[in-house]
C-alpha cells in the first residue's frame, strides 16, 4: 500500500510556529542537491544515515568501539576521540550505546504509517489553530514519491500541507508534489545565477523556471530569503527579490531569515569543514531595515522571521 512508502527522514518537530501558518508539524527529510556554504542544516545534505560525533561530550569511555562492527571509533592515547567515516556505515550501533549523548545518528527510514502516527498525537493543536504539517529538508523533493504519499496521507486527516523546497529539481517532480500541497515556502537565496552557483553549487535558472511553474499552477508561495552577511546583504539581491515577486503571481508574501551559526558546530559533529563559519548572528534590527527597504518598493507583505505577525 502507498501508505506504507518509506523514506529517509532526519527529524520531526511538533509545536512549530515559523513553517507555516498556525501550529504545525514540520517533518524535515535527508538529501539535498544544493551545497549552501552557510548551511544551518548540514546534517540533511546527505541521503544517508550520519554519524554526528560532539568530542567535548566524550568521557571516552570506548563503549562506541565495543558496539561498532567496523572498528571506526579510534581512542588515542592524548585523550582523543576520533570516526573513520570513511569506515563507518551509519548504522547507529555507537549512538544508541552513548549514554552521554556525544554521538548521534542523523537519519532514520521510516514509513508513512508510522510519521502520521507521530502526527496525530498533537493534530487537535495544528487543526485548531490554523495550522499543519510541513514536509521540510534536506529537500523533499528529493523523495518524491515518499513526500507525496505523506502529503496525501495528511490531506486525508484534514490536515494543511506545507513543502519547503529549494525549488531545484524536476518540473514533473514539483508538479505532481503540488497536487498535494497547499503553501510553498520556497527558498530564494540569491539573485545572479553566477554568485548562486558559487555558494549553492548549482545556478538558479530552474528554480526560477519551477517559481513560474507554481504561478501557472495558481499554488501559493511564500518567498524565503536568507540574509547572509558578506554573501547576499546587497540592494542588487534585494531588488531582485521584489522583482521576482512581483513577476510571479504565486507570491503570496515575503519572509527574510536573518543568517544564524547553528550549522557550524554541526559540520564539526560531522567531520565535514565549515565553509561559511561566520559566528555571529545577523541582527535583527539589520533585517527589519532590509524589510523596510523592500516593503517600500511592494505591495506583497514582507516580514522578518521570529517578528511577531
Amino acid at each position: 500500500m502507498e501508505e506504507n512508502t518509506v523514506g529517509r527522514v532526519l527529524n520531526i518537530q511538533h509545536f512549530c510556529i515559523d513553517d507555516g501558518p498556525g501550529i504545525r508539524t514540520t517533518v524535515f527529510l535527508k538529501g539535498c542537491p544544493l551545497n549552501c556554504a552557510w548551511c544551518h542544516n548540514p546534517e540533511s545534505q546527505s541521503h544517508q544515515p550520519e554519524i554526528m560525533l560532539r568530542e567535548e561530550k566524550c568521557v571516552f569511555c570506548g563503549d562506541c568501539a565495543a558496539v561498532c562492527p567496523r572498528g571506526a571509533h579510534i581512542f588515542s592515547d592524548k585523550g582523543e576521540h576520533t570516526l573513520n567515516r570513511s569506515t563507518c556505515a551509519g548504522c547507529g550501533a555507537c549512538a544508541n550505546k552513548c549514554a552521554t549523548g556525544a554521538l548521534e545518528i542523523a537519519g532514520r527510514v521510516l514509513s508513512v504509517d508510522e510519521i502520521m502516527a507521530d502526527i496525530r498525537t498533537d493534530a487537535v493543536f495544528c487543526r485548531t489553530s490554523g495550522g499543519g504539517v510541513t514536509v521540510s529538508g534536506g529537500e523533499p523533493t528529493e523523495q518524491p514519491d515518499f513526500t507525496v504519499a505523506l502529503l496525501k496521507a495528511c490531506k486525508l486527516e484534514g490536515l494543511h500541507t506545507a513543502v519547503e523546497t529549494c525549488g531545484y529539481c524536476q518540473c514533473k517532480v514539483l508538479r505532481k508534489i503540488a497536487e498535494h500541497t497547499d503553501l510553498f515556502l520556497f527558498d530564494w537565496k540569491l539573485t545572479d545565477p553566477e554568485l548562486h552557483k558559487v555558494y549553492t553549487g548549482v545556478s538558479n535558472h530552474l528554480i526560477v523556471e519551477n517559481l513560474s511553474l507554481l504561478s501557472s499552477l495558481g499554488a501559493k508561495v511564500i518567498l524565503r530569503c536568507p540574509l547572509i552577511s558578506g554573501i547576499n546583504l546587497t540592494e542588487a539581491h534585494y531588488d531582485g527579490i521584489i522583482e521576482i515577486a512581483e513577476r510571479e503571481s504565486a507570491v503570496q508574501a515575503i519572509e527574510l531569515e536573518p543568517y544564524h551559526p547553528m550549522g557550524i558546530g554541526k559540520a564539526i559533529a560531522l567531520g565535514k569543514p565549515a565553509v561559511y563559519a561566520n559566528s555571529d548572528f545577523l541582527d535583527k534590527e539589520t533585517a527589519r531595515q532590509i524589510m523596510k527597504y523592500i516593503s517600500a518598493r511592494t505591495h506583497i507583505p514582507v516580514s522578518v522571521s521570529g517578528d511577531p505577525r
